[in-house]
């Protein structure tokens, strides 16, 4: 499994829209998973060890941010057919297991994932309240090691961005599993 680090964010690239189905039942568009000071676009799934190891550091920054009027929207694009472990009943229990509070959403066709230009599983987006890039970059140092403390960049940066409307210059990319593409 090669493990795939993100590209840096590119300052001023608008967040491109959405329409996608949630773990809740709900449809979830952009717009409706903002909130009043931003929002955090993550690309994960449920099979990937690094996604397995901060799975529930993400739902506590995800609930923490939401305080600083930060939403959250998870979306898992992965190719389901030669992934069922990635499957939305299994997405749904993975959502539950973890205590996500913020829309766990399907993203069937690709496009999005495509749109986005994600690369792994995890990867994190972060927008400001006009849906700017602000933050491309890691949840925190952990990797797939399942440890507590350390700084937790993605929340920092996010905060940063709710009360200032930046986020700090200097980010270090994701690392995880390559997004599971279906063959075309």
């Amino acid at each position: 499994m090669p493990a795939l680090h993100t590209p840096p964010a590119q300052a001023g690239w608008r967040a491109p829209d959405f329409r996608l189905k949630a773990t809740d039942g709900r449809i979830y568009s952009l717009k409706e998973a903002k909130g009043p000071k931003g929002l955090v676009v993550m690309f994960i799934c449920n099979h990937c060890p690094f996604v397995q190891a901060v799975a529930d550091k993400i739902a506590r920054d995800a609930a923490e941010l939401a305080a600083y009027g930060i939403g959250s929207i998870a979306i898992m694009s992965n190719d389901v057919a030669n992934y069922p472990e990635d499957s939305f009943d299994r997405m749904i229990a993975f959502a539950g297991q973890h205590g996500f509070s913020f829309p766990y959403v399907i993203d069937e066709t690709q496009e999005v994932a495509k749109a986005y230009g994600a690369v792994c599983t995890p990867d994190f987006f972060g927008f400001d309240a006009g849906l700017i890039l602000h933050y491309r970059g890691r949840l925190d140092a952990s990797g797939m090691q399942r440890t507590e403390g350390g700084k937790r960049e993605l929340f920092e940066a996010m905060k940063q961005v709710a009360e200032s409307g930046r986020a700090p210059a200097v980010q270090a990319p994701s690392i995880g599993c390559s997004i599971k593409w279906r063959d075309e």
